[in-house]
């Protein structure tokens, strides 16, 4: 991980465990990390979410593939998105490539559900399930879940410089699955920012990499405690400020400098907080009965 996200080691911590733990310790981050999680405290308390919470969580990733897709530069209705998720509706037979790259999206947002279990014990593998849906059909089967060669080129995220090659990606793969397996010892909005960032930065996959990183970080903030009823559109919130803002603040963490990183914690705290708002909104609609 770059700049301050790579310091010393403390005992007994990887070097980026103990990155992410200096992180969360940079001035203001502290405050902006407690109220994220009362946002996310406060959804949680909804009266919809006593007894509707697969509802709910559903209508989530339904908002949240179609915000996700949004950022991609493939905007589709949401009561689109939502008839495709339940099996209302199909794809086209010959789709054009907005479909193409929302059917990875909505793939990539359904599977969250489906790692929640080997996110934190098993993360590589998580992330290879998670790039396998999101990228179906945009590669070869060859290159599905699996990092890039070296010398294979990413052309994805162009903005954030030109993606690293070779040992460099394993390295911070590897750095970043052990983030996931420290998760349970970290502050998850901190964790979050981290592990998302980096797949994008990095770009460790020939394609689907930003699909990637924000199925991951849905994933992580439900397995991580933050949001535990998956009802918070993370997707959102990343969204919330336009897509210029979302790539200026990974390209400012891309720097490695602690303003640059601190600028994207800070998106990050303000997007968890987006998603919570989010969620409260779907939790609303699923009490009136009103998802439309």
């Amino acid at each position: 991980m770059n700049g301050p996200g790579a310091p010393r080691p403390r005992s007994g911590a990887s070097p980026a465990v103990d990155g992410v733990s200096r992180l969360a310790e940079l001035p203001g981050v502290p405050e902006q990390v407690e109220v994220a999680r009362e946002a996310c405290t406060a959804l949680r308390w909804h009266q919809a979410l006593r007894k509707r919470i697969p509802e709910a969580a559903a209508e989530s990733r339904v908002r949240g593939a179609r915000a996700s897709g949004e950022l991609e530069g493939a905007s589709v209705p949401v009561d689109v998105v939502r008839d495709i998720a339940r099996g209302a509706s199909t794809w086209s037979p010959q789709p054009d490539p907005v479909e193409v790259t929302m059917r990875g999206v909505l793939a990539a947002t359904a599977e969250t559900e489906h790692v929640a279990g080997i996110l934190l014990t098993a993360p590589l593998q998580a992330l290879a399930r998670l790039h396998t849906a999101a990228a179906a059909g945009l590669v070869d089967d060859s290159a599905l879940g699996r990092p890039r060669h070296p010398g294979e080129p990413c052309l994805e995220l162009a903005d954030l410089g030109p993606a690293p090659d070779g040992p460099e990606v394993a390295a911070r793969l590897r750095a970043v699955a052990d983030v996931l397996l420290a998760t349970p010892r970290l502050p998850v909005v901190v964790a979050a920012a981290v592990v998302h960032a980096e797949l994008a930065t990095v770009r460790p996959f020939v394609r689907g990499n930003a699909v990637v990183a924000r199925a991951l970080d849905r994933a992580l903030v439900r397995v991580g405690g933050l949001d535990p009823t998956g009802v918070a559109v993370t997707e959102h919130g990343h969204g919330a400020q336009g897509g210029a803002a979302y790539l200026g603040a990974l390209a400012a963490y891309g720097r490695g400098d602690v303003a640059g990183v601190g600028l994207w914690i800070s998106h990050c705290c303000t997007a968890v907080r987006a998603a919570a708002a989010e969620g409260t909104r779907v939790a609303d609609a699923v009490l009136a009965g009103r998802l439309s």
